[in-house]
């Protein structure tokens, strides 16, 4: 297990239950579509004072352990 990973939490309480970065409500899907949407890691860190760099190390290895699971369905249009 990547040691990052352990920074993800999921906890029903905060963010009703979406993964999130060490138990901040900072779900992990926002900081993914930060980066897609162009985000470099250092400007997320300026506006987001609480998270470290290793918040987002393990965000993006927890979506690549999603993406390679066995099967996925086709999204939605």
């Amino acid at each position: 297990m990547n040691a990052d990973l352990k920074r993800i939490t999921v906890d029903p309480e905060i963010c009703h239950g979406k993964p999130t970065v060490r138990r901040l409500r900072y779900p992990v899907s926002m900081i993914l579509e930060l980066l897609a949407g162009g985000m470099s890691s250092e400007q997320i860190l300026a506006d987001y004072p609480d998270l470290e760099r290793e918040d987002i190390s393990a965000c993006l290895a927890f979506a690549a352990r999603l993406a390679n699971v066995h099967r996925i369905e086709p999204l939605a249009a």
